[in-house]
């Protein structure tokens, strides 16, 4: 389950990466103009950067709970990956579709591999 558990960690590191960088390059305009819709939208994206890293760690030194985990963060992760692209189709910002896209591909793949 090493393709999982890889995938798992590295999205989710790549989520939290990428809203840090944005709030720190003052990146995210909502928080002045829709501030409580964002900080439940980040909030629920950190919550599903934070399970998928928890359920690749667990996932490699094979915790027995991590499967569950698993399979619960890649939902959440689909959730996000399905609702973000619009933002960036709005801002014209194309290849961020292709990444979502990637990611929805991974993460189905990475499912064959935990069933």
């Amino acid at each position: 389950m090493i393709f999982p558990a890889l995938f798992a960690i590295l999205v989710g590191t790549g989520m939290i990466a990428q809203w840090t960088l944005s709030y720190v390059k003052e990146q995210i305009p909502e928080l002045q103009t829709e501030p409580i819709r964002i900080k439940f939208h980040i909030a629920a994206e950190l919550l599903t950067a934070a399970f998928l890293m928890v359920a690749g760690i667990g996932l490699l030194i094979s915790m027995p709970w991590a499967t569950s985990l698993y399979l619960i963060s890649v939902g959440m992760l689909f959730y996000t990956s399905m609702v973000s692209p619009g933002y960036f189709a709005q801002q014209g910002q194309w290849s961020w579709l292709i990444i979502f896209g990637i990611i929805i591909i991974l993460g189905i793949t990475s499912i064959f591999f935990i069933l």
